[in-house]
């Protein structure tokens, strides 16, 4: 005996598949409307998906429950698409929600991290500016304008180690005095 219009209520309570099958065929169209108009504004085609898939689930586990005939089962099938509906749009916002949190956490540390590094390097620049003329202006063609130690030389008209060997004692220097500064010795 096959699953037809007048029968399918019956045999969803006893558990038959095709009445399953019957009623996916038969109210898909109603059930993806009623989910579809609750969870459009997430724009997101999985999470429609998945609801619908819930509600015909839901049915199927829930259908001894049922008590009516085919006027009262449309209603029923779709209260729970639309309950089920309102259920994963919560759940949704409540993800949206902890990720934007999360995100303003992360933000504000970068906030704190960027004025971190902008104190540090305006007390590099400080520093920098307590170094001898040729030196500083080493430091600031190879760290504050990228330039390699090999253009540097060309255009001071020294060696290659020349400016190598100044980077280095000048690293050192520049370390002295950041302790000293930050230690309030200078």
């Amino acid at each position: 005996m096959g699953c037809n219009e007048t029968n399918y209520i019956k045999r969803l309570k006893k558990k038959k598949e095709d009445a399953l099958d019957f009623i996916v065929d038969i109210y898909l169209p109603l059930v993806k409307g009623v989910t579809y108009k609750v969870l459009s504004p997430l724009r997101n085609e999985g999470i429609i998906e998945e609801c619908i898939n819930d509600v015909f689930l839901s049915v199927w586990n829930n259908s001894e429950k049922f008590t009516g005939d085919t006027n009262d089962f449309k209603k029923w099938i779709c209260a729970i698409a639309k309950f089920k509906a309102i259920d994963y749009y919560r759940k949704e916002i409540k993800k949206a929600e902890v990720i934007l949190e999360e995100t303003d956490v992360f933000d504000n540390n970068l906030v704190e991290d960027e004025i971190l590094a902008t104190e540090e390097r305006n007390e590099l620049i400080r520093v920098i500016n307590l170094l001898e003329p040729m030196d500083r202006e080493i430091f600031i063609m190879k760290f504050f304008l990228g330039m390699k130690s090999e253009l540097i030389a060309s255009k001071l008209g020294v060696t290659k180690a020349s400016i190598d060997n100044k980077i280095y004692r000048g690293k050192k220097k520049l370390k002295t005095k950041l302790v000293n500064l930050r230690l309030g010795v200078m």
